[in-house]
């Protein structure tokens, strides 16, 4: 059977206020209804301490938030494919995860 539905033309744009930025860090909090992504930039200036100047707050639906885990996947798996294995190392000093209400 032939569908007669074509798929729609996607057409991206850039609104007036769009920015890019750099982040290092991004925090995560999770409830029933979104996921809110806190992105930012680590500083540490002394060994004792630990700054987390967050720039960006993104909330993502749980369906847009799995599509880009997905997503996210895809291209590392092809970043690695190309340019090797990318290790994690551990942090030699725990970074604090702030806590905050659940939204």
């Amino acid at each position: 059977m032939t569908s007669n539905h074509s798929q729609p033309k996607i057409q991206m744009s850039k609104a007036a206020e769009y920015q890019e930025s750099y982040a290092n860090s991004v925090q995560v909090r999770v409830s029933v209804w979104d996921f809110f992504l806190a992105f930012g930039v680590v500083h540490q200036e002394s060994p004792d301490i630990v700054d987390i100047e967050n720039t960006h707050g993104i909330y993502l639906s749980p369906q847009q938030a799995k599509a880009l885990w997905n997503l996210l996947g895809q291209n590392i798996a092809q970043y690695e494919q190309t340019f090797g294995t990318l290790a994690i190392e551990p942090h030699p000093h725990p970074v604090p995860v702030p806590s905050g209400p659940v939204h």
